[in-house]
């Protein structure tokens, strides 16, 4: 399956070990030498009435276990 990085984005992450959303594709990162994509990355939640913001979540590639039309499955906690 090929999947452009903008249908990437916008993905719903879920963790395959407690099958919990931990929230949606913001961006990637990539190596600039190599040109592979190193990790996704998971934009933080606002906080109430937007004041504060949570650090955002960056899963390495390698914990990626499926990429689906709807959602990515990942390896993480």
């Amino acid at each position: 399956m090929k999947c452009s990085v903008v249908r990437l984005c916008d993905k719903d992450v879920i963790s395959v070990c407690n099958g919990c959303k931990i929230g949606v594709v913001s961006d990637v990162e990539f190596d600039s030498c190599s040109g592979n994509i190193t990790s996704i990355v998971i934009c933080g939640k606002q906080g109430f009435f937007g004041m504060g913001k949570t650090e955002d979540i960056c899963i390495p590639w390698c914990d990626i276990q499926v990429i689906g039309e709807d959602s990515i499955l990942v390896k993480t906690e």
